[in-house]
């Protein structure tokens, strides 16, 4: 499928000032609801990748599992293949939701660091092409998921939570080393990071026939006491309402950093989301020594 996209001085205070300035330049740009056209295409990205800027990304992402991308498609390790295109043409933009092809993934360029609110349809990385992740994850409906799956430990100093994430493609080393960097921040981040409202979950979108991030292992949302969600925000069917958000970009930027997209990043907000998709964003954070999943035997953490 090819889209034709068309427009489309202490701690407590700083940290309060500083969701407080990204909030209010998302309110002042926002409207007070998106429109309900969800049948027109999603805006324009003026950095939509090529074909081979997709193959380099997919193989960047993915080493030892994606071996390249030629005329035929995307090729895996294992001589499989999968479509790049699948020559349906133009999809609207619940369609491009809904059946993405694996091109359709890189439509919408990523912004990482701070922006305002995103403009209507803008919902980078929120498209996702159900084939590549269960061929690279596994299908959870089917048991694929759970043999990968081992226990992060969410900020060991300040909960000692268990978390159940994906092995595969360093998804649980990535999340630890995220952990340990939350960890080390002050106290008045504690609401936005902890409890953990959940990740591995097999599970479909709400509202859809969608496979979610979640069921893949490759997904948290964060503590939801300050989170905004598009769908709990006054939505009138898929029309996304007024952009909203809470949560502090101190925390955003360090998910960022590890390949971790944010869904307050999507007109259709999910600011309690994050989810791994080095394709969309390269890491760039190191992992510490000792960065692997630790089960809660090994780490001497609480069950939760």
């Amino acid at each position: 499928m090819r889209l034709r996209l068309t427009n489309s001085n202490n701690a407590a205070f700083l940290l309060r000032a500083s969701f407080a300035l990204y909030v209010g330049a998302a309110a002042a740009s926002a409207p007070a609801c998106w429109g309900g056209d969800e049948t027109a295409p999603p805006p324009a990205a003026q950095d939509a990748a090529s074909d081979q800027d997709i193959a380099e990304r997919l193989t960047r992402a993915y080493p030892g599992i994606v071996k390249g991308v030629d005329s035929g498609g995307v090729i895996f390790a294992d001589g499989t293949r999968l479509p790049l295109h699948d020559g349906k043409g133009d999809r609207s933009f619940a369609a491009w939701l809904s059946d993405p092809d694996i091109a359709d993934m890189f439509a919408l360029a990523y912004p990482p660091g701070h922006m305002s609110a995103p403009p209507r349809n803008f919902d980078p990385g929120r498209a996702r092409n159900a084939a590549f992740f269960k061929k690279v994850y596994g299908d959870c409906a089917a048991g694929g998921v759970t043999p990968a799956l081992v226990d992060v430990i969410w900020l060991p100093k300040k909960a000692g939570q268990v978390l159940k994430v994906t092995s595969v493609n360093g998804v649980a080393k990535r999340l630890a080393a995220i952990s340990a960097e939350l960890d080390e921040l002050p106290a008045d981040f504690d609401g936005f990071l902890w409890p953990a409202a959940g990740t591995y979950n097999c599970r479909d979108i709400a509202g859809t026939k969608t496979p979610s991030a979640h069921g893949y292992g490759i997904a948290i949302d964060i503590a939801v006491q300050h989170a905004s969600y598009w769908r709990w925000s006054g939505a009138k069917g898929d029309a996304a309402p007024a952009y909203r958000n809470e949560v502090p970009m101190e925390i955003v930027r360090v998910f960022e950093e590890h390949g971790f997209i944010w869904g307050g990043k999507w007109s259709h907000f999910d600011t309690m989301h994050f989810e791994y998709r080095p394709e969309l964003l390269t890491p760039v954070g190191g992992l510490q020594p000792g960065a692997d999943a630790a089960g809660s035997a090994a780490s001497g953490a609480p069950a939760q």
